[in-house]
């Protein structure tokens, strides 16, 4: 399994990515597959550029993803970012590791973009603090299907142990 970084809408794994992001809060949120679709392909950036799309891939297919973002749709807490969203496994390989490979890409990532913290939030009780987050506390989503979840922090540290200073 490798991580690599997506960059072009023409890659073989875009619709993987578009067809999970699609159902999974297109649908919900009632976005249109175009929207979805445009929103995706402007994340596809090079450099240190923000957002970044990352996807787990072996044998030619898509397994998961992940993208590090300056905005989110946690709009109630826009003092917070930037932020980790989207990370996803399909459900055919979920219980094989993916999460936790795409997990341990996230910091060298995430600090080679310059990066000195993210957040994310989630539903997940126990899974991000095996790979370094804290839990911050609850926050309202003001979504029906989820109103309260758990917010998270990643500090991210220069390789030699020593903070990176604040954006």
């Amino acid at each position: 399994m490798e991580i690599i970084r997506l960059e072009d809408e023409n890659s073989p794994y875009f619709e993987s990515i578009y067809d999970w992001n699609y159902a999974w809060w297109g649908v919900r949120d009632g976005i249109s597959p175009a929207e979805v679709r445009c929103t995706l392909a402007h994340s596809l950036n090079r450099g240190d550029r923000l957002p970044q799309t990352f996807v787990a891939v072996e044998d030619g297919q898509a397994l998961g993803m992940y993208q590090l973002s300056m905005i989110d749709d946690l709009y109630c807490r826009p003092d917070l970012y930037p932020w980790l969203i989207d990370v996803y496994v399909a459900e055919l390989f979920r219980g094989r590791g993916v999460g936790r490979a795409l997990l341990e890409t996230v910091p060298e990532n995430a600090r080679a973009a310059g990066l000195t913290e993210l957040y994310l939030y989630t539903t997940h009780a126990g899974l991000y603090e095996k790979f370094g987050w804290t839990y911050v506390g609850e926050v309202d989503t003001f979504r029906a299907d989820s109103p309260r979840e758990r917010l998270y922090r990643l500090a991210l540290q220069h390789p030699g142990g020593h903070p990176l200073q604040g954006l």
